[in-house]
C-alpha cells in the first residue's frame, strides 16, 4: 500500500471510530440538538490534546506529520482496541512499541541465577525489563510468568501494581531513588525508542510516576538495602548490588543478600515452589 492510499484508509479508520463513539461513552454531554453521529471533529482534537486543524487534516488523508505520543492521545480518546490500536500505528508508519518480544540472553546468565539461589537474583536491560530471575525472585515478588512480556518491567511493576506498594516498606523513598536512576540511564539512552515508550506510558499510568519525573532528579545506583514486607515470610532484610558482565554488555545482574540473621533463615524457604504467590495487575493511581 502506497503513502496515499494509507493516508485515506488512516483517515476511513479514525473517521468510523469517531462516528462509533458516543458523547455520553467519552464523558460529554451530547446535548439537545446533536445531528453529527458520534463525536465531532473537534471534540476529538480537544479530549487529545490536539488541534482542530491538525485533526481535521488528519481524517482529510492530508500529508501530515504523526507522532506516537499524538496517536496514542488519539487512539486513547476514541477508546480503541489493543487490536485497533496496532492498525492504528500500522497505517501510520509508525512502529507499535509496547510491545516486546523477549530478549535472548547466554544460557549462563541463567544458570548463574539458579545457583545463587536461595539469594534472590535477576537480570534486567538499561531500562529495568527484566528479562531472567531465579526461583527465590519469582517467590519474593510474584512469578513474573504471570505477568504479559510488556509488563515484566521493574518500574512498570513498581507504579502499576498494588502489591508492589505493600511489599516494599519504604516505597516512596525506593521508587524516588530509582527514578533518578531511570533519568540518568534515559539520558545515557537519548533516543532510544524503548526509553520514550516507556516514559510515556508510566506518565500516563500514574501520577506518582509524573510528579518523580518532573523533579529532573539524576542519581546513580549505589548498593543499598530493602525492606520487604513478604505475604508468607513476614518482613525480610536484604542488601543489593549489581554486576555488569562485561564492558560491552547491556545486561545487569542484581543480587539481593541477606542484611540480618533473621532474613538469613529465611531465605531457604523462597526456594519452595509453593511461595509463589499470586499478584494481579492494579493501578496505585486510579485517578489517572
Amino acid at each position: 500500500m502506497d503513502s496515499t492510499a494509507r493516508r485515506k484508509e488512516l483517515a476511513a479508520f479514525i473517521r468510523s471510530r469517531r462516528e462509533r463513539l458516543s458523547p455520553h461513552t467519552a464523558g460529554l454531554n451530547p446535548g439537545p440538538r446533536r445531528r453529527t453521529p458520534g463525536l465531532r471533529r473537534e471534540e476529538v482534537a480537544q479530549l487529545s490534546g490536539v488541534s482542530v486543524t491538525w485533526y481535521t487534516w488528519l481524517e482529510q488523508a492530508r500529508n501530515i506529520r504523526v507522532s506516537r505520543q499524538v496517536l496514542d492521545a488519539v487512539a486513547d480518546t476514541l477508546q480503541l482496541t489493543p487490536q485497533e490500536r496496532r492498525h492504528l500505528m500500522a497505517l501510520s508508519g509508525v512502529p507499535l512499541l509496547t510491545e516486546r518480544k523477549p530478549v535472548p540472553l547466554n544460557p549462563l546468565f541463567q544458570r548463574l541465577l539458579d545457583e545463587l539461589s536461595p539469594k534472590p537474583a535477576y537480570v534486567i536491560s538499561p531500562c529495568w525489563d527484566l528479562l531472567a530471575w531465579n526461583q527465590a525472585h519469582a517467590a519474593l515478588i510474584g512469578d513474573p510468568l504471570q505477568w504479559p512480556v510488556d509488563e515484566r518491567n521493574l518500574l512498570w511493576l513498581l507504579f502499576t501494581h498494588r502489591e508492589m506498594r505493600s511489599l516494599l516498606v519504604d516505597w516512596h523513598e525506593d521508587t524516588q531513588r530509582l527514578i533518578a536512576q531511570y533519568r540518568a540511564a534515559a539520558a545515557r539512552h537519548a533516543g532510544d525508542p524503548r526509553f520514550e515508550q516507556l516514559t510515556q506510558t508510566l506518565c500516563q499510568a500514574s501520577s506518582e510516576f509524573r510528579q518523580g519525573w518532573a523533579q529532573h532528579d539524576i542519581g546513580t545506583f549505589e548498593p543499598a538495602r530493602k525492606e520487604f514486607d513478604h505475604p508468607a515470610l513476614g518482613r525480610l532484610t536484604l542488601e543489593y548490588t549489581k554486576l555488569i558482565p562485561d564492558e560491552n554488555s547491556d545486561v545487569i545482574v542484581v543480587i539481593y543478600l541477606p542484611a540480618d540473621a533473621q532474613t538469613r533463615a529465611k531465605l531457604p524457604l523462597l526456594g519452595d515452589p509453593t511461595l509463589l504467590w499470586p499478584t494481579v495487575a492494579g493501578s496505585l493511581d486510579p485517578a489517572t
